[in-house]
């Protein structure tokens, strides 16, 4: 009965001392696949850190500068594709594709940075360079001179510039108009009466220059040819008559959609349907 006893005694305490270790190891194994999973996530984590905004633009950049322009082309579309933009990406982007001679893409992403940045010569001359490019030699509609004069000078500064501008006049008009009421000396007054009312011209027409400039960059009516050659119709139908040829980099003005199809103006006044899929919006 003793040995009995003993016995049990033996396994009893085999069981309840054996628990604790086998406890012991699961947080050891536990630890190690934290450890393991932390060093996966690391891992994965690490192509996302290396593709930030940053360092994808020294990437393109220096795949530009080393005359790997299809590279940078690729790098600028990510940096895009993260719904990035500026002057400058678009800029260098439209470069890229001049290089690669690309006219179509060229000249629309030239214009998106002349969106952006409406006084920047760079653009406006590489973009002239890239138009001579197109086969398709339109010719503008004469206009007023003053309204060209008016618009060349409205593009000298963006929209952001143009409001600053704006509120710096507005601020001005109140002080000279304080000057004209406050004042004592009629020579002060005279001077705040008048320059009141010039700095109220120009805080209007600043104020002006700026909606139009907020217009131009949202407006979505001007498209860029992107395909080597396409037919212009005479209404929204393959079959239709073709009216005259439209080839890559060329300007349009998107005045009506239809299905797939949509009708173009030309600088020279010319009209006719265009499928969409052959067209890019600026």
């Amino acid at each position: 009965m003793n040995t009995i006893k003993m016995l049990c005694c033996t396994l009893a305490a085999a069981f309840v001392f054996g628990m604790p270790a086998a406890a012991q190891e699961a947080p050891a194994a536990s630890a190690e696949s934290a450890v393991r999973a932390e060093t996966d996530d690391a891992a994965a984590e690490a192509p996302a850190a290396a593709a930030t905004p940053d360092a994808l633009w020294d990437e393109a950049n220096t795949a530009y500068l080393n005359a790997d322009y299809h590279t940078a082309i690729g790098v600028y579309e990510r940096i895009l594709a993260q719904g990035l933009v500026s002057a400058k990406l678009y800029y260098n982007l439209a470069n890229a594709y001049f290089k690669e001679g690309e006219v179509g893409k060229s000249v629309l992403f030239y214009n998106r940075a002349l969106r952006l940045a409406p006084g920047n010569e760079d653009v406006r001359y590489n973009l002239a360079v890239a138009e001579t490019m197109t086969k398709d030699k339109i010719e503008r509609i004469p206009e007023f001179f003053a309204v060209a004069w008016m618009r060349t000078l409205r593009h000298t500064m963006g929209c952001t510039a143009w409001s600053l501008l704006s509120l710096v006049l507005l601020a001005a008009m109140l002080g000279l108009l304080l000057l004209y009421l406050l004042s004592q000396r009629i020579g002060l007054r005279k001077a705040g009466f008048y320059g009141t009312l010039a700095a109220f011209v120009l805080f209007v027409l600043t104020t002006w220059f700026a909606v139009l400039e907020r217009r131009e960059i949202l407006r979505s009516d001007e498209a860029v040819v992107m395909v080597a050659s396409s037919a212009v119709k005479s209404s929204p139908d393959r079959a239709a008559t073709d009216l005259f040829m439209l080839h890559e980099g060329t300007k349009a003005t998107v005045t009506a959609s239809l299905d797939d199809w949509c009708e173009i103006t030309l600088a020279d006044g010319k009209k006719g349907w265009i499928e969409s899929r052959k067209i890019e919006i600026i």
